[in-house]
């Protein structure tokens, strides 16, 4: 290799800026976003889904990183300002919060993605980037972005799109794009209901990953363009990246070229934990003795923010009444003296005595009173379940108390405990 280029490449991140697009409702979460943005959704036992995000920027040595933030944004905020208040602004590193502000006018808040970075155009000018990557706050994956930085530079194009391969059965839940042997996008269809095929393979489709990589002139150009143009929805997906293609514009980037930690033979991971079935089953896929998603990379790590809290605690050694925790995630705070099973627990949860917990996913706070019996439960933050509650054994029971997914995923919320009172 090119000892010029590469110097080049490696210079490449300090070049950019990401911004991150953490202002989404949601609302396929149900409940669960009741009182948050779905960035600020808890995920993985400790960590907020917009965390893999961010981590992904420092691991890939960009450090200039605006969040653009709307719906519900408190929960998400105060983790920001708790979590990622380390950067050197001397340095010229930052995680900037870019909240809605009403700055075109003074009834519009963000009207769609591309609007969001228009509205917060004059503050990106000011970080004098060549180029800006746009990013989706609500997916869990891992992916070096200096990679997919560095491609997009080779291939001379003014924007890259991240892509990843999905069956073609799965893809009209995504925006899908068709490409040719250079990789270059000749069409994008949101949510098509015939899907185009990855080249050479009919079964697979390529999926975007709401990862876009751009020129910084082009893209004000576009978004000045895009503004002016009043039958527009104000879109990447829907407005922006169909016109860069149409006009030649936009590259596609495989996942695979840039993923992190995936071994041999093993798809890419990166999920959309955007309903409560996909939430539950990516937690739960943490619980695995090899899972697909490796928290423990040390070269990788996946920074948050984290209470002081003491260690986990297993009390009790009873023949009938022992504290334990099996195939399961537990974290600081924890005291158990009941049985856990194939389980995500957070900080500060209690499992009282006699209880037993299988299959799921029990928020901070969460408190489980004795003789409770869970199972396939997700419990949200600060619940407190009343000795003796059953949940997850009469799926009549549980849809006419609590939210019950088509899976047979149970939601609980406080809200939901009070009504029952």
């Amino acid at each position: 290799m090119n000892s010029n280029y590469l110097a080049q490449t490696l210079d490449l991140p300090k070049r950019a800026v990401a911004l991150v697009l953490a202002g989404g409702r949601g609302s396929r979460l149900h409940n669960l976003t009741d009182s948050r943005a779905k960035p600020a959704v808890y995920f993985g036992g400790k960590f907020r889904i917009i965390d893999f995000a961010l981590s992904n920027c420092l691991n890939s040595g960009i450090r200039r990183i605006g969040v653009i933030t709307q719906y519900k944004s408190h929960s998400l905020l105060r983790h920001l300002q708790h979590g990622w208040a380390f950067m050197k602004t001397e340095m010229n590193e930052f995680v900037d919060l870019l909240p809605a502000q009403q700055r075109v006018d003074e009834e519009s808040w963000y009207r769609g993605t591309a609007d969001a970075v228009s509205q917060n155009q004059d503050i990106i000018d000011s970080y004098e980037a060549d180029y800006v990557i746009v990013l989706a706050g609500d997916h869990v994956y891992k992916m070096n972005y200096a990679l997919m930085l560095a491609d997009h530079a080779a291939q001379g194009r003014p924007c890259t799109v991240g892509c990843i391969e999905v069956p073609k059965s799965e893809a009209c839940a995504f925006g899908v794009m068709a490409v040719d042997e250079q990789r270059r996008i000749t069409a994008f269809v949101e949510k098509p209901a015939d899907p185009p095929s990855v080249p050479g393979n009919p079964d697979r489709s390529l999926a975007s990953m709401g990862i876009y990589i751009f020129d910084a002139g082009f893209l004000f150009r576009e978004l000045k363009r895009d503004m002016d143009d009043p039958d527009s929805s104000h879109d990447f997906g829907k407005d922006i990246i169909p016109r860069a293609v149409r006009e030649g514009n936009a590259v596609a980037h495989p996942f695979a070229m840039s993923c992190v930690g995936t071994k041999p033979g093993q798809e890419p991971y990166w999920r959309d934990v955007g309903t409560i079935d996909a939430y539950w089953d990516a937690n739960i896929d943490l619980t695995a003795t090899d899972p697909l998603l490796n928290l423990y990379d040390t070269r990788w790590p996946i920074i948050t923010y984290q209470p002081q809290l003491p260690p986990a605690k297993f009390v009790h050694n009873q023949d009938d009444r022992r504290g334990l925790a099996v195939e399961s995630l537990t974290s600081g705070g924890c005291i158990i003296s009941g049985r856990v099973f194939r389980s995500v627990l957070f900080s500060s949860v209690r499992v009282h005595s006699y209880s037993t917990v299988n299959w799921s996913v029990l928020l901070p706070l969460v408190q489980v009173g004795r003789g409770v019996r869970l199972n396939r439960v997700v419990v949200d933050r600060g619940c407190v379940l009343p000795d003796g509650m059953v949940i997850g054994e009469d799926a009549a029971e549980d849809a006419r108390r609590f939210y019950r997914s088509a899976n047979g995923i149970t939601l609980v919320t406080r809200q939901m405990l009070e009504a029952l009172r």
